[in-house]
């Protein structure tokens, strides 16, 4: 397979929205209807229904690594791995399926960074568990994260093209909490577990 064809497909898998589909298998409204409108994670969570929540976040998470182990085992190296993971996390936040207006990525993100090293998403994982439960704010947490991201890839695995791929994640999901940055400067941004609205 080529590397072109890798990230085709890739970019594919990574358009699956798992927050509709999930909120469609267990009845719910559409997730872009409530909250903050994101099909993600965080948002099916304001339904109330934690089971769907949870699967949403699983699926999210699930493409991201997929995309990175498929590469691997097609005998690619890390760097194009990290593209491939890369090309997922843009498929979530650019989905086709919707026609290019996604989630902000979190958990796909994760997912990338798993599959990249385990090392570097455990590190994230904890920096984002810490900020969520001392804000209560899932943006804070995920912007303190990804900021973190591209350091610890430095920090695992030093520099190399598979980092650099790590930044350019890092940068989108950054402006895609442009609109939470906006609501946290007006004392207005929904808290982890908060309603609908």
């Amino acid at each position: 397979m080529s590397l072109l064809l890798l990230l085709l497909a890739a970019y594919l898998l990574g358009s699956i929205p798992f927050a509709i589909v999930t909120s469609k298998l267990f009845g719910l409204q559409d997730p872009r209807r409530y909250g903050s409108g994101n099909p993600g994670a965080t948002n099916v969570l304001r339904s109330g229904n934690k089971a769907a929540a949870a699967l949403t976040l699983l699926g999210d998470s699930l493409k991201g690594w997929l995309a990175v182990w498929v590469a691997g085992e097609l005998g690619f190296g890390i760097g194009e791995a990290a593209l491939a993971g890369l090309a997922a996390f843009l498929g979530h936040v650019f989905t086709v399926f919707l026609r290019f207006n996604g989630g902000k990525g979190v958990a796909t993100a994760l997912g990338v960074l798993a599959g990249v090293d385990g090392r570097i998403a455990i590190f994230c994982a904890v920096i984002w568990l810490m900020i969520a439960y001392t804000s209560r704010y899932s943006s804070v947490a995920a912007l303190s994260a990804a900021v973190a991201a591209p350091l610890a890839g430095l920090l695992f695995l030093g520099p190399q093209p598979a980092v650099a791929a790590l930044a350019v994640m890092a940068a989108v999901l950054i402006w895609r909490h442009k609109t939470n940055l906006a609501r946290l400067r007006a004392g207005t941004e929904g808290k982890i577990g908060g309603g609908k609205s």
